[in-house]
């Protein structure tokens, strides 16, 4: 298969899925709390170790692909 097409096969597929990502993003009125209902602080989300992993995996992913480049070069 092509480079060219392979390239628009996957931007087309992309942006299918960003387009009808949107209607899945709605979100029903409902109860929570109410804006300026006295608490205005917001609430805290803990960034877990899952990012802290996947981070970890990204560097050393980037690293294993520099060094094959430069074992290449």
């Amino acid at each position: 298969m092509k480079k060219h097409s392979i390239l628009s096969a996957l931007l087309g597929s992309a942006t299918c899925l960003l387009l009808l990502s949107t209607a899945a993003m709605a979100q029903p009125g409902g109860g929570g709390p109410t804006p300026g209902g006295g608490n205005n602080n917001p609430t805290p989300v803990p960034i877990d170790g899952g990012a802290s992993l996947l981070l970890a995996a990204g560097a050393a992913y980037g690293l294993k692909r520099l060094r094959a480049r430069r074992a290449r070069a």
